[in-house]
């Protein structure tokens, strides 16, 4: 008879990480295959806005994007490991998402609200992976890496604080009083 309240740990796979740096290096292949995919989601967002405010804010963010991805490169080559990435299960999840948002939202201001949403999620699935590889980094003593995702994490909060200005100031509100016609 099986004890109630007992841990059932699940079997690591064949390679798992068994220390904090190759963990480390596991989380930045996924978050390289994340802005990669991000980068090329970010289009579709901007040709589906409407709010020049918002088509700004967004243009920016795939200017950062690309400066991310080519921080993220500096990483690996500082922590002396090959770039490479690995697919990205919550932030394809996560564009899929904002993909069928698109389809579920009448072009304007209430698909603005919607583009905001979407952005936001993927923008908090950012901060929590940088922030978590700040962390690792810090602990590793990668003060070089930790600096460059530091400076990526600082980006990831600016946009967010941007998106919810955006939404607060106009598109909410805009997309509200279409509710009532």
């Amino acid at each position: 008879m099986k004890e109630s309240g007992k841990n059932n740990p699940r079997k690591a796979k064949t390679g798992a990480a068994k220390g904090l740096h190759e963990l480390f290096e596991e989380e930045l292949k996924d978050i390289l295959w994340a802005e990669k995919a991000i980068l090329k989601s970010m289009p579709k967002m901007i040709k589906n806005a409407t709010s020049q405010e918002l088509i700004s804010a967004l243009e920016n963010h795939v200017k950062q994007t690309e400066n991310q991805i080519k921080r993220l490169e500096q990483v690996f080559e500082v922590i002396g490991t090959t770039v490479e990435d690995k697919k990205c299960e919550s932030m394809e999840g996560l564009i899929k998402e904002a993909e069928e948002i698109l389809a579920e939202t009448e072009i304007g201001m209430v698909r603005d609200a919607a583009i905001i949403s979407a952005a936001q999620k993927i923008e908090h699935y950012e901060i929590a992976s940088y922030g978590t590889l700040s962390s690792f980094a810090h602990t590793l003593d990668e003060m070089e890496a930790y600096d460059l995702l530091e400076e990526t994490l600082d980006e990831e909060k600016e946009t967010d604080m941007l998106l919810t200005e955006i939404a607060e100031s106009s598109i909410n509100i805009e997309a509200m009083e279409s509710d009532e016609e």
